[in-house]
């Protein structure tokens, strides 16, 4: 096929930035942008900017980038899959997993590409964990670790910390490790005045036995962006707002003296940080979508895994509420058009 004809819908934060990879990564023709306040941020640069989903189809595009708020993802999505159109859907993938569990449904039986904004997974540091730990540089993993804080973002304002910022962390967990979460616990806090919650720690176990801890919220006045991962070796700490990674080894030397070679607990050993090339992850999540549609569907985040993300999210915020440990729903049970 020739380029992929694409249209951004939702120019807010996200949506200006889309607009802008797009227009210049090969083998995608941007052909409009469409918001109903018009184009505020002035990103067209000579696309015509039309007001709606209905008026973008009229364009022709084979593909399109819902940038708009989560509580409009749903709607916005399948009136796109009912026109033969494939989707890069903001995380998260919808405001809960009932609509999930229905958008899922729909681009499967229509066969289209349909995924999900988990830019985390693209981020240079985090694919270079990813790469390591497949290889088995720290051996057993024991823990991981994210804290994800900073001021609040007037922007959001349909759903809490939980939906909109953890969900990175129970992604990228759930990814890094290739296994889903089987347990959690979360306190979650109301601090801002706010519906939704701005706060929230939240302690887990994955399906293997690993152990993890997210810390995430909105009322810190500096950003942090930090995953550690916690193993037989060392640690691995990745920032994912610089791109850099390190790798703190456990200096403890294995001994062969059977009298003293019972575990003692770890020591400091040396440090190092990695060299690698750093790419912008959402260039790097636009090739993905671009060869999903042209055939190559390897790279993506589909939107099965956004649903399963955002039943951990749920499962998250019913345990604040009842203060009660929650098994959230394997994704093998979250069957197309159920809600989980």
């Amino acid at each position: 096929m020739g380029a992929v004809r694409t249209g951004v819908i939702g120019l807010g934060m996200m949506g200006r930035h889309h607009a802008r990879v797009l227009r210049s990564l090969p083998g995608v023709e941007l052909v409009g942008v469409a918001d109903d306040l018009g184009d505020r941020h002035g990103v067209a640069d000579g696309v015509p900017v039309v007001r709606s989903t209905a008026e973008m189809l009229r364009l022709g595009i084979d593909a399109a980038v819902v940038a708009v708020p989560t509580s409009a993802h749903e709607s916005v999505a399948l009136e796109l899959a009912d026109a033969g159109v494939h989707c890069l859907v903001e995380k998260p993938v919808a405001a809960d997993v009932a609509g999930a569990a229905r958008m899922v449904a729909r681009f499967d039986e229509a066969g289209l590409v349909g995924a999900v904004g988990h830019i985390e997974r693209y981020n240079s540091a985090l694919q270079e964990l990813r790469r390591r730990l497949d290889a088995g540089e720290l051996g057993d993993v024991y823990q991981v670790v994210t804290r994800r804080q900073g001021p609040f973002p007037a922007r959001i304002a349909d759903v809490g910390v939980v939906k909109d910022l953890a969900t990175h962390d129970i992604d990228l967990t759930s990814w890094l490790l290739g296994s889903p979460f089987v347990r959690l616990f979360a306190q979650a806090a109301h601090k801002s005045g706010r519906e939704h919650e701005d706060l929230v720690a939240i302690s887990g176990t994955l399906a293997d036995g690993t152990v993890t801890n997210h810390l995430v919220n909105w009322l810190t006045p500096f950003k942090e962006r930090v995953t550690i991962v916690t193993g037989e070796g060392g640690s691995f700490v990745a920032d994912t707002l610089s791109g850099d990674l390190w790798f703190h080894e456990n200096g403890t030397v294995a001994t062969e003296w059977e009298a003293v070679s019972a575990f003692r607990g770890v020591s400091e050993g040396p440090m190092t940080r990695f060299a690698f090339a750093k790419r912008e992850p959402l260039l790097a999540e636009h090739e993905a979508f671009r060869d999903a549609v042209m055939g190559d569907r390897s790279r993506i985040v589909p939107l099965r895994d956004g649903l399963h993300t955002l039943g951990v999210a749920e499962a998250a915020i019913e345990s604040a509420r009842t203060s009660s440990i929650v098994h959230p729903i394997a994704p093998s049970d979250q069957s197309e058009g159920t809600p989980a």
